[in-house]
């Protein structure tokens, strides 16, 4: 018997006729109709829910909305809403004999989704909270709920089988929550996870969403229990008696099993079997005692140790969970929600006073609590915006209130109304009302050049992969740090933000000397810690600051130019994105890297060095006493050359470095190029040959009596010469710098352009690193930051217009104690 699939609810004594044989079809061929049978139904159920949310996702995607609105609208639209209104889509599609088969499914999924919740969820951090975020997600959850109550009286009706109690519970959760998936998701999304109210607003949600699994257990059993109070009492009792064995039997097991395993290899697949198949059985036992399966499976992810375990768990099961099985739980809900079901303007007044008064309560208990703490008014607000982030608490809430007849088919589709409005508001209420202040002063040492000899000279390295370590830390090194001119160098591993919550958290856990990585990434960035600390105790003049930063690589930028902006660098080094092959040829690694070159060439707030690696390490380990180093720079004038000449005669300083100067001289018979508007080295602009002049005498004169400085001049009169001239070099060196040569118009390097592969190093910078040239030597291409006139006004990068400041996205430090955290209250 097929029927609507809300028929459910209209009529009482449905009976569903359910033959076991009808699982899979004979085939059309046999003139069976596929639909008839539950295993193909269910595929193109899958199928249809999987598509039309991820439809909705790329949709919604200009609109920074978080995935589990496109979840919740995707089952709208396939329910008796929109296009379930239409008899023949809802029976032959969703007929009510495969409601079971999709229940079952959508809750498996939910299941293993609560319990991936479960071990990602870092208990730690509740301890480590401070009283404020306690206060806000107090804050936060008592108005709301207040408000629940008060509305509770205007909603329930007398019809209604269940005592009024129950009902203010339910409404008071589904208000009050605050979900801590979808907040993490939206804070990544605006970028604000690491700043300081993304922290507080994570904590608090935490201890909220703990707070609501309580209250959503003491719900679920007064409304399954309420004809007896004896029986509540019993299911509280065993509730308690399933999570103190989980702590005290269950958890010392799995510690055990970690154990167990040796050092470095990946847990036993038995042993992964084994808590997949405890958190069926958890499940099973907490449906029995009367409470909710979920309820279970949560409690016993919470009991997984953070470590490698959780990752091996996260990466087995979370793309297929969150992908594939936990849609149809959301869609469930949607195909439940039938908003022709809210009749009258009086209703539809009371869902806007809902909607208006939730968010506002939940908005007004997390100010005055912020205020408590001298919070910021505006922060207070913005915190109060983001604890409105709604997900799947909520839904269960309303999912199991709907099941046990606490909540009627109005009710609902007005609670699952008010949960998409409140959530989908979020992000463009926080990125208009909240705008981190300009936390820079304006700083004047953005340059090589302008760096005072005697001061400190502050580098942001960007490492990718532990393979970038050896030649960075030799080029450091080479850069001559010493008690006079101490060198403070921040290291920042940049790592990519998948787009999953829980890689963003794990990677953020707070992690203790001794531990093991967590997975591989922080196995890489120990590597490179490791190694830079070592340097650090090693050498003299250096201080080293490793951090971690974790972004889409779309805008991994933004998080290097800010922290450049903000710890004040001269120089920001960055690995080029093609790496040496064994042959000596040059294959790209990852085009991404490319393309955050080529973003911080754009928008640095400093010079910028792409690292071209072809060996600066092993072998030619810097010492003291002897040189090994022979570092050479091509001159061709102008700003980028100049600062190339200014890092390099920083470097001459250092005893083991023998340093060739080359400096290119247009001949007689080098035609000027004409091209108004371009700075052009011969016709145009006099100022940058006298700069270039001047500079290079000073140069000369400084370094007259070094005897491991060597000048040369030599005269060419094209691009051909120049090539030429390059080509015949000594191999002897082991590192070029040049400059990029970024708005120079020179007929020394005139065509050379026209061949370039890589337009980001430069015409030179380009021709040394390609694979036919003959050396295979590390090359340094320098950009200098010309935002600064000679009076320190700003004017500006050289590539493109300045850019709107953006706040960080997810930047971390490294856990060491004698360091001062990377962002100030």
């Amino acid at each position: 018997m097929e029927s609507q699939l809300m028929a459910a609810n209209n009529t009482a004594e449905t009976i569903v006729c359910y033959a076991p044989t009808m699982i899979t079809t004979n085939g059309i061929w046999q003139g069976d109709n596929p639909l008839d049978y539950s295993l193909p139904l269910f595929i193109l159920q899958l199928s249809l829910v999987v598509i039309t949310t991820r439809l909705l996702v790329y949709i919604l995607k200009p609109f920074r909305q978080p995935r589990v609105i496109s979840e919740i609208l995707g089952g709208v639209i396939l329910g008796p809403s929109v296009l379930g209104r239409s008899k023949a889509f809802a029976s032959t599609v969703f007929p009510l004999r495969s409601v079971m088969v999709l229940e079952t499914m959508a809750n498996m999924g939910l299941l293993y989704f609560l319990f991936l919740v479960g071990v990602e969820m870092d208990m730690s951090v509740i301890k480590r909270t401070g009283k404020k975020a306690i206060a806000i997600a107090i804050g936060g959850m008592i108005l709301p709920f207040l408000i629940g109550l008060a509305f509770s009286f205007a909603l329930h009706k007398d019809s209604q089988s269940l005592n009024q109690g129950t009902f203010i519970l339910f409404l008071g959760v589904a208000l009050s929550v605050t979900a801590f998936p979808v907040l993490a998701r939206v804070l990544a999304e605006i970028k604000l996870i690491n700043t300081e109210i993304g922290r507080i607003a994570m904590s608090a949600a935490l201890i909220n969403d703990i707070c609501a699994w309580i209250l959503l257990a003491l719900a679920i059993t007064l409304a399954e229990n309420d004809s007896s109070s004896l029986a509540t009492l019993w299911v509280v009792l065993s509730s308690i008696t399933f999570v103190l064995i989980c702590i005290y039997v269950v958890r010392p097991a799995i510690l055990w099993m970690i154990s167990s395993t040796p050092e470095g290899e990946t847990i036993s697949e038995y042993y992964i079997c084994l808590i997949l198949t405890g958190v069926m059985i958890s499940g099973f036992i907490t449906d029995a005692i009367g409470t909710h399966s979920v309820f279970g499976a949560f409690v016993f992810g919470l009991i997984i140790p953070n470590g490698p375990l959780g990752v091996t768990l996260i990466e087995k099961l979370e793309d297929f969970v969150s992908g594939l099985l936990l849609p149809i739980f959301f869609a469930m809900s949607g195909l439940k929600t039938d908003i022709g079901a809210i009749n009258g303007a009086t209703t539809w007044l009371v869902l806007i006073l809902v909607i208006i008064i939730g968010f506002a309560g939940k908005v007004v208990g997390t100010l005055l609590a912020s205020m408590l703490y001298q919070m910021p008014l505006l922060e207070g607000i913005t915190l109060g915006f983001l604890m409105n982030s709604k997900g799947l608490v909520e839904m269960i809430v309303l999912n199991v209130g709907r099941d046990q007849k606490v909540l009627d088919d109005e009710s609902f589709a007005m609670m699952v109304i008010v949960a998409v409005i409140m959530t989908a508001i979020i992000i463009p209420f926080v990125t208009a009302i909240y705008k981190p202040e300009k936390r820079f002063l304006p700083y004047t040492r953005r340059t090589i050049q302008r760096s005072k000899p005697d001061s400190e000279f502050r580098i942001l390295a960007c490492i990718h992969t532990p393979r970038n370590v050896p030649t960075i830390i030799n080029l450091l090194e080479a850069s001559h740090p010493d008690k006079r001119s101490p060198m403070c160098v921040y290291v920042v591993h940049l790592v990519e933000l998948t787009g999953r919550a829980s890689a963003m958290l794990i990677v953020h856990n707070t992690r203790k000397s001794g531990h093991p990585a967590l997975n591989r990434t922080q196995a890489q960035s120990d590597h490179i810690i490791n190694a830079f600390e070592n340097y650090e105790q090693n050498a003299t003049g250096v201080s080293v600051q490793p951090l971690t930063a974790i972004s889409p690589y779309s805008t991994m930028h933004v998080d290097i130019c800010s922290l450049a902006e903000d710890k004040r660098v001269a120089l920001i080094i960055l690995p080029f994105h093609k790496q040496q092959t064994v042959d000596g040829g040059m294959e790209a690694t990852n085009p991404a890297f490319r393309m955050v070159n080529q973003n911080v060439l754009a928008s640095a707030p400093c010079t910028v060095g792409i690292l071209v690696d072809r060996g600066l390490s092993g072998s030619t380990r810097l010492s003291s006493n002897q040189a090994t180093h022979h570092v050479a720079v091509l001159y061709f004038g102008g700003p980028d050359d100049r600062e190339a000449l200014s890092y390099a005669w920083r470097m001459s300083g250092h005893p083991a470095i023998n340093l060739t100067v080359m400096r290119f001289i247009p001949g007689e018979d080098a035609k000027a190029l004409e091209n108004p508007g371009v700075l052009t080295v011969e016709t145009e602009n006099l100022k940058e040959k006298q700069l270039d002049e001047d500079y290079v005498n000073e140069f000369r004169i400084q370094t007259a009596h070094n005897s491991s400085v060597l000048y040369n001049e030599i005269v060419v009169n094209n691009g051909e010469e120049t090539v030429t001239a390059i080509r015949s070099m000594d191999n002897h060196h082991d590192l070029f710098i040049v400059g990029r040569g970024q708005g120079m118009l020179s007929p020394l390097t005139a065509g050379l352009t026209d061949w370039s592969e890589c337009p980001e190093l430069g015409a030179i910078g380009d021709l040394l690193a390609s694979s036919d040239f003959a050396a295979t030597v590390s090359v340094l291409v320098l950009q200098q930051y010309v935002g600064l006139d000679p009076d320190g006004d700003e004017l500006g990068t050289p590539d493109s217009p300045a850019q709107p400041e953006e706040p960080f996205s997810t930047v971390q430090m490294t856990n060491r104690p004698t360091r001062q955290p990377v962002f100030s209250a």
